[in-house]
């Protein structure tokens, strides 16, 4: 379907029983993310709702909550955009092939934007921002916020549509020191096309013009948040994937998406940044309250009968988990063509996507050997930690299988194969003192801390234990081991002080196994963490707490531990430190005055009253 409009897709996901309208009056306030909350959780349909405490405007939200849902959005355009991104990699497939790409040729018709200055829908009314269902997520939220947003921003060199950067960047709509209705908080992250444009705007002292779109086609705000391959614009993009071009016009010199729901206009001026947040995000963490630019708002639109569209994210899965695999199934073979040798990669949703990668590679550079260790793998890491988003990532797992079996996307397989092949005194490479993710909280600051390597190809050379060594069960001040997966051993510590303590702390462990590292053969990594029974629950648990709580250069240890010629290995097991730290941000957790408050709407004869 080609929907000209949010409220097209949803009167058709209704009509496919796939959208369920709430009647009840809801709060913005906590409510409506609970609500929302809920359903997701229980896989349950889109939600409208039509009466939003405090706003005339409806609402909707898990739209995109199953991948199945998603598919059925796209699934006129889904097949041609796929041969498109292949097409683009492999441009000389059109020609063996015209026929078979012909429908990829027409969908290409579609991408380019369309100036529309006769209709303006969205322009119907000029409203404020607190007329908007202002949604705030988690109690500890700086206030409301827009988390579907299409933020858009030209190159002040090259001002135009085709030049321009579509992201999802998150909006603060007031709290903190905003003055209502007249400033509103614009917060990104590293590697954003968006970073590139302000910092072009200050070195000519002038403002950047931007424009935040919401609503409208569902293909825009797919669009905002797809990583595309580098050449491809987000605009000509939501053109192919909706089945219809990206209308737009230009009012005050600012951008209007014509088709969307609401569009907020506004500068950013060089040097004039506020607090922004705290924020319960994808991490299952805040983010805490920290500087960033400040948006001076120019002018606010809405359309006739304007549907205000939202998500919720928190520890995940989240239905950002549905966007992942939806952009993984659109863009899956993109990625690796544009690193050679790279043949599958997977940001792990569990661990929060940018803390832990997991990629297939190849080994090609040295066939007349016999020995088989990593080598063109960590080429192709340097490749990975140095391409856009990915670069963010804070560990990556690599292997290479000549078999051709091995999927980065079954979590549980990979890592058994890495951890029955990786030599933990080679394979193991640090970055020290670089980016991270500006949500992950485990480094040393804002957006910096640590990365880590850890590469695996050739024979197994252990066999990984399938029960808690004997070993680990009699080691004071270590206690309640517990086995998550084979290989891996969690065990419960006192909490975390300081890294002063630490040393010691790993000194003792050291001290206590230094002995026994024949016995501990098969285990390749041992957690330690505040509740072991809760890491060891399921693989979920385990790559939340390891992955995000732990900065590589400052948190990861081993037993026998050594350096050569300033390489670090250990002999026995590494040791990964995944404790809550002091400088950690505090995880996003639910009300439970709102949960009960919420449960009218799901008791009988409410109107979700046959959700789960």
């Amino acid at each position: 379907m080609n929907y000209p409009s949010l409220e097209a897709c949803l009167i058709d996901l209704e009509k496919n029983g796939q959208l369920i309208r709430i009647k009840e009056e809801v709060d913005p306030y906590l409510e409506m993310a609970a609500i929302h909350l809920r359903v997701y959780e229980a896989k349950g349909p889109a939600l409208l709702f039509e009466n939003v405490k405090g706003s005339k405007f409806r609402a909707a939200s898990n739209i995109f909550g199953t991948l199945e849902r998603s598919k059925f959005i796209f699934r006129d355009t889904i097949a041609s955009v796929q041969q498109l991104i292949e097409l683009k990699n492999d441009p000389i497939k059109a020609i063996k092939s015209p026929l078979q790409n012909a429908s990829a040729a027409l969908a290409a018709l579609k991408a380019l934007p369309l100036k529309n200055p006769w209709s303006k829908p969205v322009m119907y009314e000029e409203i404020n921002i607190s007329d908007l269902p202002l949604i705030q997520h988690w109690p500890m939220d700086g206030g409301a916020f827009v988390t579907l947003p299409q933020v858009y921003t030209e190159d002040i060199d090259q001002p135009g549509i085709m030049k321009s950067n579509l992201g999802m960047y998150r909006i603060q709509l007031n709290g903190n020191d905003y003055v209502k209705d007249k400033e509103i908080g614009l917060h990104y992250q590293l590697h954003r096309g968006i970073g590139v444009h302000q910092t072009k705007a200050n070195a000519k002292g002038q403002p950047l013009k931007v424009s935040c779109f919401v609503g409208g086609p569902p293909s825009h705000t797919l669009s905002a948040v797809m990583p595309l391959p580098e050449g491809i614009s987000e605009m000509t993009f939501a053109g192919v994937l909706g089945g219809r071009r990206f209308r737009y016009t230009y009012d005050d010199g600012y951008c209007i998406s014509t088709d969307a729901d609401f569009v907020i206009t506004g500068e950013v001026y060089p040097g004039e940044n506020k607090p922004e947040g705290p924020f319960g995000d994808h991490l299952g963490y805040y983010s805490l309250k920290h500087d960033f630019p400040l948006m001076k708002v120019h002018k606010v639109y809405a359309k006739k009968d304007a549907i205000w569209s939202f998500t919720v994210v928190g520890r995940p899965p989240q239905e950002d988990t549905s966007f992942g695999e939806l952009i993984h199934e659109i863009t899956g073979a993109a990625i690796p063509q544009e690193v050679p040798g790279l043949k599958e990669i997977h940001a792990v949703d569990a661990a929060g996507v940018h803390p832990l990668l997991l990629a297939v590679g190849s080994e090609r550079y040295t066939p007349y050997t016999p020995t088989k260790q990593p080598a063109e793998l960590l080429t192709i890491a340097n490749h990975v930690l140095g391409t856009g988003q990915l670069s963010l990532a804070k560990f990556l797992f690599i292997a290479a299988d000549d078999t051709n079996q091995l999927r980065a996307h079954h979590v549980f397989d990979f890592m058994k194969y890495v951890l029955e092949r990786i030599n933990l005194q080679r394979d193991i490479h640090f970055y020290t003192n670089t980016t991270i993710d500006t949500l992950d909280y485990s480094g040393t600051g804002l957006n910096t801390g640590s990365k880590v390597v850890l590469a695996a190809y050739g024979a197994p050379i252990r066999t990984l234990a399938t029960e808690v060594p004997a070993v680990l069960n009699d080691l004071t001040s270590f206690e309640q081991a517990k086995l998550v997966m084979p290989g891996v051993v969690a065990i419960k510590t006192k909490p975390f002080t300081n890294y002063e303590t630490v040393k010691e702390e790993m000194k003792m462990l050291n001290y206590q196994l230094h002995e026994s590292v024949d016995q501990l053969k098969g285990v390749a990594i041992l957690v330690v963490c505040d509740d072991s029974a809760f890491v060891a629950a399921n693989m979920r648990n385990y790559l939340w707490v390891t992955y995000t709580r732990c900065n590589p250069s400052h948190d990861m240890h081993g037993i026998k531990e050594s350096f050569v010629n300033k390489h670090w290995g250990c002999e026995g097991p590494l040791v990964i430190d995944a404790r809550i730290k002091p400088h950690h941000a505090p995880p996003v957790e639910k009300d439970p005055a709102v949960e009960k408050r919420i449960d009218r709407i799901f008791a009988k004869g409410g109107s979700l009253q046959n959700i789960a």
